[in-house]
């Protein structure tokens, strides 16, 4: 089969990683790519977002099937060009996206669907925003309506915090046309992590629970990133949790796009909080986590060829999937000063001896090749990944990777599973 991965982080890295070593596999190209990409599929120098261009190499190579990673063209269609270009593909369509478009459009399928979430209100006017803040006091959550690349949201402590959210999201407009609406909500109380379950419009299977690190900080501080770290199992997800999470905020979902016809067909990741009365409902995002899929697809052991052509044809209900037992543990390394300026293509040295590691596999995020040199593009960069029996032997290797790097210009989170760790005493 030829199949092509839409994308250019370290998501799409471990899904052509894991693609890689199916013997179903006669091609693989990726766009656009990475420096670590490159090593495992043609890069094709066609942005995530161009979709007449996505959807016209697909039809002129006769692509079998076509893998989306990011959400941005998810959102502006392009499943739907493909499917209507006759090529097969996994991941929803726009209608179905919206789920991530549109936090209000979200919420408002969670109500329809009884699904257990925070209460929220929706607003186009900034006065109105504020009146609801103050009425409901805090902590509350503010969050922009549209994609703001994982970053629109601020888990306000105070008041003031809160107002002052409104008028930089809507008012001075950080994060664009994404804050024209806001959603803002009820504070939730509990321990976080990310579930995903593979869908194809009738049938939800579920994958592994993982926990990832939102804040850029160790002890969880500072601002809010898109992630810089995560690990799975997340012991918090016991299997009557999981069965819950499935009955509560998965399986409702599914039929209720399907009823609204929106039929869902892709990977469904519910952000989820564990509380004290059961599992809510955080928001849903259509497409896998980053960096949560490095680490399921280190523990996943069935060829993920064959299941996502299954989500591709509606015949997940044929699949079965086997999982390691071993723990699986992402370290995320960022350039300096992100999630604010970074700088850009410092050279990155001591790759091939950090993946010299046992059990480790050095994943790119935001790299290019120049003059021979793989240098740092993006905002997060690496995503060293490590398996192991154990929490503590998975983070081990795994920092012992990141201290065999030689780039002064990145820096990672040295406390990445202390949950886990934590609960082990």
């Amino acid at each position: 089969m030829k199949v092509l991965v839409v994308g250019s982080g370290g998501r799409e890295h471990a899904l052509c990683w894991k693609l890689r070593q199916s013997p179903l596999l006669t091609r693989l190209w990726c766009a656009p790519g990475n420096a670590g990409i490159a090593q495992v599929a043609d890069c094709v120098a066609i942005a995530a977002e161009k979709v007449d261009e996505l959807v016209a190499f697909a039809v002129a190579n006769a692509a079998d099937l076509v893998v989306v990673g990011p959400e941005a063209p998810l959102v502006a269609g392009l499943a739907d060009r493909l499917r209507d270009a006759g090529i097969r593909v996994f991941g929803p369509s726009a209608a179905a996206a919206e789920l991530e478009g549109s936090k209000g459009f979200m919420k408002d399928m969670a109500a329809r669907a009884g699904i257990p979430t925070a209460w929220y209100g929706r607003f186009t006017d900034i006065a109105a925003a504020k009146d609801f803040i103050r009425a409901k006091g805090a902590p509350i959550v503010v969050k922009t309506d549209g994609l703001a690349a994982g970053k629109g949201v601020v888990v306000a402590m105070s008041e003031d915090e809160a107002l002052a959210a409104v008028d930089s999201m809507m008012g001075d407009k950080v994060f664009g046309d994404a804050g024209n609406e806001l959603v803002i909500e009820e504070f939730l109380d509990g321990e976080e992590c990310s579930f995903f379950a593979l869908c194809d419009g009738k049938t939800a299977l579920p994958l592994v629970a993982a926990q990832d690190h939102k804040r850029v900080g160790d002890g969880d501080t500072g601002p809010n990133t898109g992630g810089m770290g995560a690990y799975s199992p997340a012991p918090v997800v016991t299997p009557a949790i999981q069965a819950e999470i499935m009955d509560t905020c998965i399986l409702p979902l599914v039929r209720t796009m399907a009823d609204v016809g929106r039929p869902y067909a892709g990977v469904l990741f519910a952000g989820i909080m564990v509380t004290a009365s059961g599992p809510k409902l955080l928001e849903y995002n259509v497409r896998f986590g980053d960096p949560e899929c490095q680490v399921l697809m280190a523990r996943l052991k069935s060829d993920l060829l064959p299941v996502l052509l299954a989500g591709a044809e509606g015949r997940l209900a044929e699949i079965h999937l086997d999982w390691r037992d071993e723990v699986a543990l992402v370290v995320v390394m960022a350039a300096k000063g992100y999630p604010g300026a970074y700088d850009k293509n410092t050279v990155i040295g001591g790759l091939e001896a950090a993946g010299g590691v046992e059990g480790v596999t050095v994943l790119h995020a935001g790299t290019a090749m120049t003059d021979g040199k793989v240098v740092a593009t993006g905002g997060r960069v690496l995503g060293i990944t490590a398996i192991g029996a154990t929490v503590a032997e998975a983070r081990e290797r795994a920092y012992r990777a990141v201290d065999r790097l030689d780039w002064p210009g990145g820096f990672c989170r040295r406390d990445i599973a202390w949950r886990a760790l934590a609960r082990r005493g």
